[in-house]
């Protein structure tokens, strides 16, 4: 007999996308376990007693068996036998207690547990109870200071210190999460109230309690969630504050940086603390999610790749109001982040919104630099690679970038998924495309793809690293049958076997491989360099047969305890082109940022720099005529911008005592991430995110935009620091036509003038430098050069408006003389590059030459009709002597922004000749109310009314002054018909503009009562009120006016005023004689 009793239980099933995947269609319980099986996925459920702290251990094993979700070919999708290992309950020694998460390594499982400690279980099932954590008191390193360094965003409200206690003992938080590194053999413990502990684990593993011991404790004390990059040695951990801070391991846990949203406008009270943080496969990027709102993708150094949180701009003011409205979802991750995880292969993040946990988002990513040690890269040629396709940085002969998605053949990539290395030719024609087995090539000229004719070949090709020879592409190729790797040499033109110009066995798998002429460097780990030499013998086309050897000229194994090489590169010697020499140096980036030199002779490595990500060698003879990069060694990019480097004049251009110190560092944008070189533009090429809104999507598209930022000041300051004048002309030739040329050009200037400003203040106590005073200077030849072009006037007076007016004398003792400038602007007509010049003069020539200009150069801008301009010399005229005057002895700078503020004044600040006392006119009032008057009545004399109008606004000339003057002059009109006909053709009332002009007309006539004026632009503008008004009171008037307009056909236009003005008249009871 069976009697129910109590409430049914509820289990809910995964929703699918449609009511008919939410059908059950299969309901099995075995082994205590039960099996849901729904049209669109399967649910695997624990049917026994739901007691807690039972350990379930389960073995997925993979089948050969493919699933065939339709068409011919199947899918990467294998069958999986899941087998119930251990399900037992753990033998907790206190009850109630909460657990975090698990961590493993290959032979044991750690929990941590609410009451602080530790809890150990083998794969085994053995379970071998709680430990605390080893921390006795003094143990924990209380001499570890942290700075704020390399900051972006603000810095954290409490200060970030090693706290110097002991959180096993006096702690009473739970551990809320634990973080293990097995290659750094290291464990984080974070505890609820914001605490991390840094331990560290033995070689014996997570089995016992001596084999984990507390280090130190990390952080601000608000800690939210932890996340360890081995590769690159640093901790991430998200605060509270929603802020996140970067901890250096390999050196004593340093504070490096903090990353947050702060300049973008958002602050915690937007975003909320930081929820969950996942680093990418290769360490090179970290997501970080928000408990309120927002995902948003970093690299290493602190720029934002991606976001899902809308710009708004930076250093806003004020976050910009979000809208809650579910039915308003364009903002991915609108209501929080609670989960997120990134592929294997890191082309795709999965996210799990906050209270959104139906779906699971899927955010595609492209790599700009994949597997870097391995596959070779160029500068010439921007590519991002994503999972299926390759995105090319394309330059338009507009000089705009713009970014071609290249979709690999389905034929290839269906089969081989996904892209694992890419690689370009030096000349950037030539794309090598490689997925988890075989090759194809792509030609970018005719947008052609080539492939392996026997399939059978392609597949067994595991490419591990790609390299262009000239016109042969190396691969490194994993045999699988023996494990083993080798070098294959592929003409472009064929692939095929029977093309196939050399095979070479490795050692073992190289972790970094280079190419430089004919040599190629491979490294070995830990760091073994072999050096071979390539000798091809042949014609590279298909009807003839190459030959190509390859031999060992060089190995070398360094014995050091740093960090893997990530990417080595050949740094050519300067020496001409048919030096035949292998290259005796090549730059290292090691996993951790540093960047070495190593010489290839004896081993010996100098290191540069730091905290670097990307580099790029670009000295050595170059095949480019318009190479405008070749005088630099290298460039870097790091949190610091992008640093550019130079090889140093001596015997040695890499002896440590004479190294070129480093170009000061490009200011790069945050949002924007290097790509590469642009050679015959001279600029950087980089890419930052856009998106794209449409209102039949839920969410945003994510679109990759191209940025240019130049590197020519850089460049031209080089090579005039080291007196190579023809040199930096010619390269300035060859981006004259540029863009970007003239900002480049002042921006030198202006870098050379400050430089010049802080050397002359540290050498103003020193003496005399006799034999700097008989050489030129670094300012005056870079006048010398920008002289050349047209845009040198514009140019010096702009650095001049950005520096300080103290130190004006010394840039135009280089420049030339201020008064000598403008007068060569005036007679060029460049009238306001001239007005520019002004102030300055005033400032090293006097008011009194300065005046005189002005009034020079007001004269000819009301000749040219340039209103506004004259306007602003009106303005500059009238406050200069009085203002000048005033101004103390030791008030002689004059700041940019006071200079803007007496040419580019705002009209409502204006002062007319009308606002000064006759007594206190001056003379140059005079002049300037002379010149005024003269040129009105030369436009009211030709009858130009628009230049008049024109002119009146732009100088705030008294018209009204002028017309009460000038009645029965140049303003009277002979007779009303002719004025009419003339006044129509000069004002062409078809336009809005003249309508406008003849309505400012008529106000002013208005108010000095000119009825010959107000008659005939009243009948222009056809204002019958206006006109009605003033024929009411005066018959005459109306009678003349009504007989011009009838007795001349040409007005017949007018008919229609006549009698709408005639039929109000009529009835109008006061019409009387004047």
């Amino acid at each position: 007999m069976y009697m129910a009793y109590g409430w049914p239980q509820v289990l809910p099933i995964e929703q699918g996308n449609s009511p008919s995947s939410q059908k059950i269609v299969y309901l099995k319980l075995v082994n205590r376990l039960m099996l849901v099986v729904a049209p669109s996925h399967l649910e695997l459920w624990s049917s026994s007693q739901t007691t807690s702290f039972y350990l379930h251990i389960f073995k997925v094993q993979f089948t050969d068996k493919r699933i065939h979700v339709g068409g011919k070919q199947p899918s990467a999708l294998f069958l999986v036998n899941i087998k119930l290992l251990l399900n037992e309950q753990v033998p907790f020694p206190v009850k109630d207690q909460t657990v975090s998460n698990i961590i493993c390594d290959n032979k044991h499982l750690l929990i941590g547990l609410s009451n602080r400690s530790l809890y150990s279980i083998s794969w085994k099932g053995e379970f071998y109870g709680a430990f605390d954590i080893k921390c006795h008191a003094g143990e924990i390193d209380e001499n570890l200071q942290l700075s704020y360094s390399f900051q972006n965003g603000t810095p954290p409200s409490k200060s970030s210190e090693v706290h110097c206690l002991d959180p096993i003992v006096s702690g009473t938080s739970a551990i809320s999460w634990l973080e293990l590194s097995l290659s750094l053999r290291i464990l984080f413990v974070l505890f609820s109230d914001g605490q991390i502990l840094m331990c560290s684990v033995s070689k014996r593993g997570l089995k016992q309690a001596e084999s984990i011991k507390a280090e130190k404790v990390l952080g601000s004390g608000d800690a939210a969630c932890v996340s360890v990059a081995s590769n690159q040695h640093v901790l991430a951990v998200g605060t509270r504050r929603g802020v996140v801070e970067l901890y250096n391991l390999a050196e004593s846990a340093l504070l490096i940086r903090t990353i947050s949203l702060y300049d973008w406008g958002y602050s915690v009270e937007d975003t909320g603390p930081v929820s969950v943080i996942a680093w990418t496969p290769d360490n090179s990027a970290f997501a970080v999610g928000w408990k309120l709102r927002g995902l948003t993708v970093w690299s290493l150094s602190g720029c934002r790749l991606m976001s899902t949180i809308r710009q708004i701009g930076l250093s806003a003011v004020s976050s910009p109001v979000v809208n809650r409205n579910p039915d308003w979802k364009y903002e991915p991750m609108m209501a929080g982040t609670a989960l997120i995880h990134w592929d294997e292969y890191g082309y795709r993040l999965y996210a799990v919104e906050e209270r959104c946990s139906e779906r699971i988002l899927a955010f595609s990513f492209g790599k700009c630099c994949l597997n870097r040690g391995v596959s070779g890269s160029t500068y010439v040629r921007q590519i991002i690679c994503g999972e299926d396709r390759v995105l090319l940085v394309q330059s338009e002969e507009s000089d705009e970038l713009k970014m071609l998605h290249l979709n690999l053949p389905v034929s290839y990539i269906s089969q081989n998924w996904p892209i694992m290395h890419v690689a370009a030719s030096a000349d950037g024609t030539f794309l090598a495309v490689a997925g988890l087995h075989g090759l194809i090539l792509y030609d970018v000229r005719l947008r052609r793809w080539r492939f392996f004719g026997d399939i059978t070949q392609e597949q067994k090709i595991q490419c591990k690293g790609l390299l262009w020879l000239g016109k042969i592409v190396v691969v490194c190729n994993y045999v699988d049958s023996t494990d083993t790797y080798e070098l294959l040499f592929y003409p472009r033109y064929h692939l095929d076997q029977s093309s196939l110009l050399c095979k070479r066995s490795l050692l073992t798998n190289p972790i970094v491989m280079d190419i430089y002429g004919d040599y190629i460097l491979v490294t070995y780990h830990p760091f073994d360099v072999h050096i071979f030499h390539v000798k091809l013998s042949g014609e590279m086309t298909p009807t003839s047969n190459p030959d190509l050897q390859l031999s060992t000229v060089r190995e070398l194994s360094i014995m050091t305890a740093k960090s893997p090489p990530v990417s080595m590169r050949f740094i050519p010697d300067q020496l001409p082109k048919d030096y035949a020499l292998v290259n005796h140096k090549c730059l290292i980036l090691r996993a951790n940022g540093e960047l070495s030199l190593l010489d290839l002779d004896d081993g010996h490595e100098r290191e540069l720099t730091d905290s670097v990500e990307l580099f790029w060698v670009t000295c050595g003879p170059s095949d480019d005529n318009k190479n405008l990069i070749e005088e630099i060694s290298w460039l870097d990019y790091s949190h610091r911008g992008m640093q550019v480097w130079y090889p140093s004049p001596g015997a040695d251009p890499f002896k440590q005592e004479d190294f070129l110190q480093l170009d000061p560092e490009l200011e790069f944008d945050r949002e924007v991430y290097p790509m590469g070189l642009l050679p015959n533009a001279g600029v950087v090429v980089g890419v930052c995110q856009r998106m794209s809104f449409s209102a039949c999507t839920e969410f945003p598209c994510f679109v990759p935009s191209p940025q240019a930022q130049t590197i020519l000041h850089c460049l031209l300051r080089h090579l005039l620091q080291r007196d190579k004048i023809e040199e930096a002309f010619n390269l300035a030739q060859l981006s004259a036509e540029k863009t970007h040329f003239s900002h480049c050009l002042e921006w030198l200037l202006f870098t050379v003038f400050e430089a010049e400003i802080s050397r002359q203040n540290v050498l103003k106590n020193a003496g005399p430098d006799l034999n700097h005073n008989l050489k030129k200077s670094l300012l005056e030849k870079t006048c010398d050069l920008i002289r050349n072009y047209p845009e040198y006037h514009d140019i010096v007076v702009s650095v001049a408006r950005k520096t300080d007016g103290r130190h004006w004398a010394q840039l135009f003792c280089a420049a030339g003389r201020s008064t000598e400038l403008f007068e060569e602007c005036f007679q060029r007509r460049w009238y306001r590059t001239a007005a520019c010049y002004i102030l300055v003069i005033a400032k090293l020539e006097g008011t009194a030459v300065s005046q005189y200009c002005a009034l020079r150069l007001l004269q000819a801008t009301l000749d040219d009709s340039l209103y506004e301009l004259a306007g602003e010399l009106v303005r500059f005229l009238l406050r200069s002597g009085r203002e000048y005057e005033q101004v103390p002895a030791e008030s002689d700078g004059l700041s940019p922004r006071f200079l803007g503020f007496l040419l580019f004044s705002s009209k409502k600040q204006s002062t007319d000749s009308t606002s000064i006392p006759s007594k206190e006119r001056s003379a140059h009032v005079t002049s300037i109310k002379n010149i005024l008057e003269s040129h009105a009545s030369y436009l009211m004399s030709g009858k130009e009314l628009s230049k008049l109008v024109a002119f009146v606004k732009g100088t705030q000339f008294d018209v009204v002054e002028f017309l009460q003057r000038e009645r029965f002059g140049c303003a009277r009109l002979e007779n009303f018909a002719s004025g009419l006909e003339l006044i129509g053709q000069k004002l062409q009332m078809d336009t809005l503009q003249s309508r406008l002009d003849a309505e400012f007309l008529l106000a002013h006539m208005c108010s000095v009562k000119f009825k010959e004026w107000i008659v005939v632009l009243a009948t222009l503008l056809r204002r019958s009120e206006v006109l009605f008004d003033l024929f009411r009171h005066d018959t005459r008037l109306w009678n003349a006016y009504y007989y011009t307009l009838q007795s001349q056909p040409a007005f017949g236009e007018y008919n229609d005023l006549l009698e709408d003005l005639e039929e109000r008249l009529s009835s109008t009871p006061d019409l009387q004689e004047p």
